[in-house]
């Protein structure tokens, strides 16, 4: 097993994000890296640098207006007069009964779904990197070059929708690696197993059934993203059928999850996927900073055995998780399983 990073995802470190109306220090952070590398230094895993194969894949994740945005929209704020360090929006439109903006106060609340995704001086070249980073771990797996590969993103990406930011997302990282694996193989599923319900990765797949969309995660009548992650919702058109949500009360134990997690997996064996994509978030731990759900070290160890089981090729693409005393030891109770 290998592992994917680039250094240049450090370069993406916000200050401050907006809870209950606050503005409070940011929780996803550079040092979560650092925490992930360490992990992997201790499970003697080789990192290789994340190759630059440019903007094609991202391209048929996300609308070319949005890239464009992600790429140029922080020199542009910085033009304003008296403007922030850090970018937020002013408001946020009902987006498609409206006309996509010109000026870049409009744009900023098009794109930006929500306050917590500031946008810095170093946002555009750390999520480009945390992208490269993911296709780079899926084209390893996909040309055959490992079984199993890990792809340590920062930021993450499953709130990302095609044309927007949300929950600390810009590019969607699961969904690179699916559509890089998609090149090579006829059915890919991705498993998210984050606290919270991979609402963009839904949108992004929602219309198709050559990908498979699966979400376990913390009840969104009580958790972000609050709007979506729904057992009712299962797809549309072409692709009904192929999302499924599986949400948890709060407090969810390992014994709970992993039940939740079989009655998922019978699903995926249904579907009969040729690779997957494991959206791996640590942050349903019983010391996450969040306190939602209660996954202890060794339910991560049983999680990633259960998927290892699946026995096919497959990329772990690292989601949320943020800074506890035991969150290298959750990485790593579930990468163990892969090597």
């Amino acid at each position: 097993m290998k592992a994917f990073y680039s250094a240049d995802q450090s370069q993406h470190h916000p200050k401050f994000y907006m809870k209950n109306g606050k503005a409070i220090a940011a929780r996803e952070l550079p040092e979560r890296g650092e925490i992930f590398l360490s992990s992997l230094s201790g499970l003697e895993i080789p990192v290789e640098k994340a190759k630059d194969f440019g903007p094609g894949v991202l391209s048929r994740v996300h609308s070319p207006d949005y890239l464009n945005f992600l790429e140029t929209a922080y020199e542009q704020w910085q033009q304003l007069p008296d403007a922030s360090e850090e970018i937020i929006p002013k408001s946020n439109p009902s987006r498609y009964a409206a006309t996509y903006p010109e000026d870049i106060v409009g744009r900023v609340g098009w794109h930006l779904m929500d306050t917590s995704c500031p946008v810095g001086p170093g946002t555009w070249r750390g999520t480009y990197a945390s992208a490269q980073t993911a296709q780079s771990a899926a084209d390893h797996v996909a040309r055959g070059e490992a079984r199993h590969a890990y792809a340590l993103c920062r930021p993450p990406g499953h709130h990302a929708y095609p044309d927007g930011a949300a929950g600390f997302c810009f590019i969607n990282n699961s969904a690179v690696a699916a559509e890089r694996l998609r090149e090579t193989y006829e059915r890919v599923a991705i498993i998210d197993i984050d606290l919270h319900h991979g609402n963009g990765t839904q949108a992004i797949f929602w219309r198709r059934r050559d990908v498979m969309t699966v979400s376990l995660h913390a009840d969104p009548a009580g958790c972000y993203p609050h709007y979506w992650g729904y057992g009712h919702e299962r797809g549309e058109g072409d692709g009904y059928g192929y999302n499924l949500n599986l949400p948890l009360p709060h407090g969810t134990s390992d014994d709970v999850y992993l039940d939740a997690l079989e009655s998922a997996l019978e699903q995926v064996a249904a579907f009969a996927p040729d690779a997957i994509v494991i959206a791996q978030g640590l942050d349903a731990s019983e010391q996450d900073p969040f306190g939602v759900l209660g996954i202890t070290t060794e339910g991560y160890a049983r999680i990633g055995a259960r998927l290892r089981q699946l026995d096919k090729p497959t990329v772990i693409v690292q989601e949320g998780g943020y800074i506890s005393p035991i969150l290298g030891d959750n990485l790593a109770a579930v990468l163990k399983n892969f090597i």
